[in-house]
């Protein structure tokens, strides 16, 4: 699905990204593991256009994909949450979905005027959609609900409903875990599973939680100073000296205290 060929992203003298290459496969979910500050949402705003590579290439089934704008990829169903939930606040969280289909009837001024019909039954069938995907969330008791009051664990799963109004093909998570409490925490695991098995979406996490990353991810890759340092199983990444070094600072003879567990 994605291919990374020798990526770099420098900011002046600092290189957040160092020469990474790798393989996400298609119908896969990756985990993406790794220190504080080792390049980890450097290497996803690279590849989802919020950051344009020093040098390398991303590939998308083949295709060249480096340096496209955001808008660009999301015609591509490239997408990407964020850490931080980005909602419309004084939206209801039915309207944050149906917000997210580009080329809306209503955009333009001219349908405006005359075609209103056209405009109502669209808005129609996006409010049908988005009550669907609340459905599926088991967040539907929230349609109505202002975005902005509803809970951090609830905004990411919001932000995991958007990528299923349109035709997504690899979503890309950061840190879909943090803040969110372990109930929450469950449904959205259970959903990113099903809209795997169920529709085909590839996802790609970054996650401090290995808990999670090992109910989710096969494989698991783990960078550092902006490199990758191994690829595996959480079993093969936890038991990998370089993996222990970086998180610990030291080697295998300290592997009992290995912190990403």
């Amino acid at each position: 699905m994605i291919e990374i060929q020798d990526l770099h992203k420098h900011f002046g003298g600092f290189h957040a990204v160092d020469g990474v290459s790798l393989t996400i496969e298609q119908g896969s979910i990756t985990g993406l593991i790794g220190p504080n500050g080792a390049g980890k949402t450097t290497l996803f705003n690279a590849i989802a256009g919020l950051h344009k590579p020093t040098q390398g290439q991303v590939l998308l089934a083949g295709e060249d994909i480096t340096g496209l704008a955001p808008h660009q990829l999301f015609d591509k169903g490239v997408m990407r949450t964020f850490q931080i939930a980005h909602e419309f606040a004084s939206m209801s969280c039915r309207e944050n979905l149906m917000m997210v289909p580009s080329n809306q009837f209503g955009e333009t001024l001219w349908n405006t005027w005359f075609g209103r019909k056209r405009i109502a039954d669209q808005e129609r069938a996006l409010a049908a959609k988005a009550d669907e995907v609340l459905e599926f969330l088991t967040i539907s008791h929230l349609s109505d609900e202002k975005a902005g009051q509803v809970s951090g664990g609830q905004k990411k799963l919001l932000e995991l409903g958007r990528t299923m109004m349109v035709d997504a093909k690899i979503v890309f998570l950061d840190e879909v875990g943090a803040g969110v409490n372990r109930t929450l925490l469950n449904t959205i695991a259970d959903a990113i599973k099903r809209l795997n098995r169920e529709r085909g979406y590839t996802f790609v996490v970054i996650e401090h939680d290995m808990d999670f990353i090992d109910k989710l991810c096969d494989p698991v890759i783990c960078m550092a100073e902006g490199k990758v340092l191994a690829q595996g199983s959480l079993r093969e990444i936890k038991n990998n000296e370089q993996v222990i070094e970086a998180y610990l600072g030291t080697g295998l003879k300290n592997k009992e205290k290995n912190v990403v567990q």
